[in-house]
């Protein structure tokens, strides 16, 4: 099975890639694994317009490149930062960008059948205003994904990343409990989507949430 890891972080050292990296030896322990991990920032894509939802319009290289692996996938990870709030703009335009196909013709139904995904964010923030107001401001990612059609299986936020105030730099590599933490998730993940390569369906629960969003964008429909 395929398992894409995109990583948005963009620092030397970065906190997100060396979590990306802890989890993807998670998902390794379980056999049978083949992972693609690219770094955002090693590739450039064009700024989102409507004329990338032309079937006439050509896609640059290194669109097409993760497009490919996009589609080839049995399993997405993405792990971001959280800066101002929000994540990195590259991630956002990629997610923007998929929507040439990832959505169908008529750009309201997801073509990614259900295919598991998990977020891995790091920030300076601690874990309380991470669920006090960062988790709503990025939420956009995973609902974006999930009106794609991807099954959302969890995500975890490591807080407190920089060295001190105003001081950033690399700090989860000396925090065996967060290390232990994510490879543990990283397997558990692994399982879900080998267990999706199987059967061709996401968990019954995140099924049964698809099926609920579908209902209430039918519902939308109807009312406006």
């Amino acid at each position: 099975m395929n398992i894409l890891v995109l990583v948005a972080g963009t620092n030397e050292p970065s906190n997100s890639n060396v979590l990306a990296d802890t989890f993807v030896q998670g998902m390794q322990q379980l056999g049978g694994v083949t992972v693609h991990k690219r770094r955002l920032k090693d590739f450039r894509i064009e700024h989102f317009s409507l004329d990338f939802y032309d079937p006439q319009c050509s896609q640059e290289e290194d669109f097409c490149a993760l497009q490919a692996l996009m589609q080839e996938a049995d399993g997405l990870v993405i792990a971001t930062p959280v800066w101002n709030f929000g994540v990195p703009a590259h991630l956002k335009n990629f997610i923007d960008r998929m929507g040439s196909f990832a959505l169908d013709a008529t750009r309201s139904r997801g073509t990614l059948n259900g295919m598991p995904f998990y977020m891995i964010y790091t920030g300076g923030a601690p874990y309380p205003a991470w669920k006090g107001l960062m988790e709503k401001t990025s939420s956009h990612i995973p609902e974006a994904l999930k009106y794609f059609g991807a099954s959302y299986m969890g995500h975890h936020f490591e807080g407190k990343c920089v060295k001190g105030q105003g001081k950033f730099g690399l700090v989860v590599d000396e925090r065996p409990e967060s290390i232990a933490s994510v490879r543990k998730q990283g397997h558990a993940f692994a399982s879900v989507v080998k267990k999706y390569k199987e059967t061709g369906k996401a968990p019954i629960k995140q099924r049964t949430q698809g099926k609920i969003m579908k209902w209430g964008e039918s519902v939308l429909k109807k009312v406006t």
